[in-house]
């Protein structure tokens, strides 16, 4: 399994996120309870641009450890991504109110919110009732 994590996080730092996913999901299942495998497999997975898998890791880590900043927000952009921007406002606000000083995840709460104004200004799109 360490050997499986170590080539994952290689594979992932030399800008192979899919082939670090593949890698990064034998290690995982060969450790479920691995929160540092899980982690660096749902970074791959977005990478990868897969966002409803690395959402549902994130998730699980967050359902193990509410209090994991990171956490919450890789599920916060990961939610986002998969277009679910009311859900990726609350974790990305739960990760921003944990590290106030990480710009960069007040910067992705913003960005969502103004997401979300703009979706509700708006209106429906033509033609929906």
């Amino acid at each position: 399994m360490h050997s499986w994590y170590r080539r994952g996080l290689e594979l992932l730092g030399r800008g192979s996120p899919a082939a670090a996913a593949q890698v990064l999901q034998r290690a995982s299942a060969a450790e479920p309870d691995a929160r540092s495998v899980r982690e660096a497999l749902a970074r791959a997975q977005f990478d990868a641009g897969r966002y409803a898998e690395a959402a549902e890791n994130f998730r699980l880590i967050v359902e193990a450890s509410p209090s994991d900043d990171y956490a919450n927000f890789g599920l916060g952009l990961a939610l986002a991504r998969t277009g679910n921007h009311a859900a990726a406002a609350e974790y990305l606000a739960l990760a921003a109110a944990m590290r106030p000083d990480a710009t960069h995840y007040t910067e992705a709460l913003r960005s969502v919110r103004a997401t979300l104004q703009a979706r509700k200004t708006q209106g429906p799109p033509d033609g929906a009732q």
